[in-house]
């Protein structure tokens, strides 16, 4: 039997997603979004700035910036909504595509990562990379793994034992930093690069054997969505030879354009209002609002924050609390824009930006707020069409996460300087700066987190639940836009 009304707590992408396809799904269930903030979107918030001074505009992101169109479930949604004549794309051939840096702490200026063979010998960073790749590709195959390996294991700890301690600490540190703005050595490899873990299942122990193997081994079943099921139109096609792409507003056209659709169905209301408390009945869910109002519900979707669900469920009557809720840590992200009143070339290299791994001792741990900077983008580069003027140069720093700001905060002049150091270049001052602090805005799967989660949604196929609430979003499954919208996706199926 459908449910006869669900509600969705939370209106970020996952919510707002999980509330377009339960409508579309079950047309004559009432579905409700709770959400406290007057605003939708969650994480994802796009701003257009004016530039007085050049009678421009620049449009600035403070959450994900660019979305890559390797998730069906994404390209569905852009041809559901109708947001193709919004999309701005980026070739594969750019250089926003091609060249990706990283600066090494203890170092002057930047390395270039190789993107083809014709690259390979030319990076700084190559000795690192061959040297790694033949190290895993002469391991020996698995004989008796240990439970540890078995099960999971830490970013860190897979990429040391198969590529060696530096290539974990440079190319591994780095990537979760840009990623999940974490520290390497607590995050999950099977949860946060479930490829990288089934590579070295399939290879028996060696992810490069595995990788160059691949083409030559029996195709894996997908245990996903058939792709005959998305509607996808001529999304894929549309999408072909795309490095990354966003929208003309930003990534907020995304969840724009879902609070617009959700507002012309007739069985959807998205309500202002947030939950202080949950509890099973017997025919439902009762759901004490912020409002005090009390909402009687069949069945929930939770696309809330892990530790916000736990604080709202409620004990009462002896239900019991859920596992695994408070688990996690999060990462919270300082991001800092800067605009120049100058040409791309004058500002930074041609290519999509920098990473910055864990130093390799504290002897040259950068100092101040250096030692907090996780990497910087070059928006300018990727999507210079989203601003109205081609000689103004946009970039993004990102900062906290494993390394704590300064209690005074960001010191604009201070960033300036270092970033002027890392690009080997004076930087003129810049027009616009604009700080925003993201507190808690990435959860960290942590090791064991698969195992968690599967106990998780365990507790709530039995009693008191029975299957009626699900839970979802960046902190059971991948941090992606493209992982949050299929998890939405999914949301209810299991009530056809």
């Amino acid at each position: 039997m459908p449910p006869t009304h669900v509600a969705v707590l939370g209106g970020g992408i996952t919510g707002l997603t999980s509330a377009f396809h339960l409508a579309r799904r079950f047309p004559k269930t009432q579905i409700t979004v709770f959400e406290s903030n007057s605003r939708l979107g969650g994480w994802v918030r796009s701003q257009r700035k004016k530039i007085e001074q050049n009678k421009a505009s620049v449009l600035l992101e403070s959450g994900p910036r660019t979305l890559r169109p390797n998730s069906k479930a994404l390209l569905e949604l852009i041809n559901l909504l109708n947001l193709k004549p919004h999309v701005l794309k980026t070739s594969t051939s750019a250089p926003a595509a091609k060249n990706r840096f990283l600066h090494i702490p203890g170092s002057q200026g930047l390395s270039i990562l190789p993107s083809s063979l014709s690259t390979l010998f030319k990076s700084p960073v190559s000795s690192l990379l061959v040297g790694s790749v033949l190290k895993d590709l002469i391991r020996p195959p698995n004989r008796g793994q240990s439970s540890k390996e078995q099960d999971d294991e830490s970013v860190d700890s897979f990429l040391s034992r198969r590529f060696g301690d530096d290539f974990a600490r440079v190319m591994g540190s780095a990537l979760v930093h840009g990623i999940y703005a974490a520290d390497s050595r607590i995050l999950s490899i099977r949860s946060a690069f479930p490829s990288l873990w089934k590579a070295h299942i399939r290879g028996t122990g060696s992810v490069a054997r595995s990788m160059l193997l691949r083409p030559f081994l029996p195709k894996e079943k997908d245990e996903g969505t058939p792709k005959a099921e998305y509607e996808l139109g001529d999304t894929e096609e549309f999408m072909k030879g795309v490095s990354v792409f966003s929208f003309v507003n930003g990534i907020q056209d995304l969840t724009t354009g879902l609070a617009k659709r959700l507002d012309e169905m007739p069985n959807v209301a998205i309500k202002n209002d947030g939950v202080s408390s949950l509890e099973p009945t017997t025919g439902g869910f009762a759901i004490t609002l912020d409002s005090s109002q009390v909402a009687e519900t069949s069945h929930v979707v939770s696309a809330l924050p892990l530790p916000i669900l736990s604080k709202v469920l409620t004990n009462e009557g002896g239900a019991p609390s859920l596992p695994h809720l408070n688990s996690n840590p999060s990462s919270s992200v300082t991001v800092v824009n800067f605009v120049f009143d100058s040409p791309p070339d004058n500002i930074h290299p041609a290519g999509f930006g920098y990473l910055i791994p864990r130093p390799s001792d504290s002897n040259s741990s950068p100092r101040g707020i250096e030692s907090c900077m996780l990497g910087t983008v070059f928006d300018s580069s990727s999507l210079a069409a989203q601003d109205s003027s081609p000689t103004l140069t946009k970039l993004t720093v990102m900062l906290g996460g494993p390394h704590p700001l300064p209690k005074d905060g960001v010191s604009i002049p201070e960033l300036l300087s270092v970033l002027s150091s890392h690009l080997q270049r004076k930087l003129p001052e810049p027009i616009l700066s604009n700080v925003r602090v993201q507190r808690d805005c990435i959860p960290i799967p942590t090791v064991g987190h698969w195992k968690r989660m599967k106990e998780l949604k365990e507790t709530l196929s039995a009693d008191p639940w029975r299957g009626k609430m699900e839970v979802v979003g960046a902190g059971v499954g991948g941090v992606s836009i493209g992982d949050c919208i299929e998890a939405g996706r999914n949301a209810g199926r299991a009530w056809l």
